[in-house]
């Protein structure tokens, strides 16, 4: 019971990595789900499927790069009286999204997706988090194209997926007086996103998978259960820290 009485909020929590979080923040005790997601379709059913583990959880439509989007889920959020203690940047874009690697409108989607997104989710939860005067935990969700250069993604998202990373830094370092403490996950090879056109069924993604050396993709239980151990309590002294979840393809 890790996120027991907790209240969490999880962005792109309509599937994939999101979902899997929010169901693990079920079984570990969470008091409150918040699951959002710009597919509110697919938020509600996410939401139900919680739900159906006996904890209390709620469907938010959320476009992380509108900030009245982040400024209505916060206020939800609120409405409830449990406060915030939890937020999981998660929601972002593939890599693989565009053809051309290149290509400077997917440039600027990515940036404002990914990073941007991330800036506004830490910006509107961290002044939830002071209200509370108890602290609080976020986790970013980055990627392993973050830390490395890799031939087969669109350079923005790179260049994104790094911006998380110095993001979740120098949060952690603003914000830990306030017994706010800031982490980033980065997840190697998993199934597709649902926005993987590029990548998805490719010869490198495939060749990917050869060359890491547990000689598998990763799941999002997998993810999910590392974003849940930053988040606990049981990372008390933890922040600022980057915990790579790729089967050992960085170590290489």
């Amino acid at each position: 019971m890790r996120l027991l009485g907790k209240s969490i909020l999880i962005t792109g929590a309509g599937g994939g990595i999101g979902a899997a979080t929010a169901r693990l923040a079920a079984h570990e005790g969470a008091g409150h789900v918040f699951l959002a997601d710009i597919d509110e379709k697919l938020a509600a059913q996410a939401t139900e499927e919680v739900r159906d583990l006996g904890v209390v959880a709620t469907a938010l439509h959320l476009d992380v790069v509108q900030e009245a989007d982040w400024i209505a889920a916060v206020a939800e959020v609120e409405s409830t009286g449990a406060g915030l203690d939890i937020l999981v940047n998660n929601a972002g874009l593939s890599g693989g999204t565009a053809i051309d690697p290149y290509d400077s409108a997917h440039w600027h989607v990515l940036m404002d997706t990914n990073a941007a997104g991330t800036f506004l989710g830490m910006h509107h939860a961290m002044a939830a988090m002071r209200r509370t005067g108890r602290g609080g935990s976020v986790v970013n969700v980055a990627s392993v194209s973050g830390l490395i250069g890799q031939d087969y993604v669109h350079l923005g998202y790179s260049a994104s997926k790094g911006a998380v990373r110095m993001l979740s830094k120098a949060g952690a370092v603003r914000h830990g007086p306030e017994g706010i403490r800031v982490n980033s996950v980065y997840p190697g090879v998993l199934p597709p996103m649902r926005s993987a056109i590029t990548t998805r069924g490719s010869e490198a993604r495939e060749a990917a998978v050869r060359g890491i050396p547990l000689r598998r993709q990763g799941e999002v239980e997998e993810v999910a259960r590392a974003i849940v151990f930053l988040a606990s309590d049981e990372a008390s002294y933890i922040t600022g820290a980057e915990l790579v979840v790729d089967g050992g393809w960085t170590a290489m």
